[in-house]
């Protein structure tokens, strides 16, 4: 159990690491979903349904329309742009380590 005294160091750490890794770097399973005849709904993982949140938020064509007031393509373009896969990964690696011996220490 993690004391609440962490809450916030902890929170800070999702914000700055797993959270942009996972929306950038990381893909994810996107199901296409079919229906059979009877009305059964059945979920296929194809190749093409592999991809990051953020590609596919950029995927539809009038997908700008979306984003909310203060946000731009751009600017979510360069935080997609500014690490690679590996390097974002090995970021979040050593943040985590280093605020896991933060907390043993105490």
């Amino acid at each position: 159990m993690i004391g609440s005294e962490w809450a916030e160091e902890i929170h800070d750490f999702y914000r700055e690491h797993p959270n942009p890794y996972l929306n950038y770097h990381r893909p994810c399973g996107f199901a296409t979903v079919e229906t059979n005849a009877r009305g059964k709904r059945r979920r296929h993982y194809r190749a093409d349904d592999y991809r990051t949140p953020y590609e596919k938020l950029t995927a539809p064509p009038k997908w700008k329309q979306y984003l909310k007031r203060g946000i731009t393509a751009e600017s979510l373009r360069e935080l997609a742009e500014a690490k690679s896969d590996t390097e974002a990964a090995a970021q979040m690696q050593e943040a985590k380590t280093e605020l896991l011996e933060v907390q043993s220490r105490r």
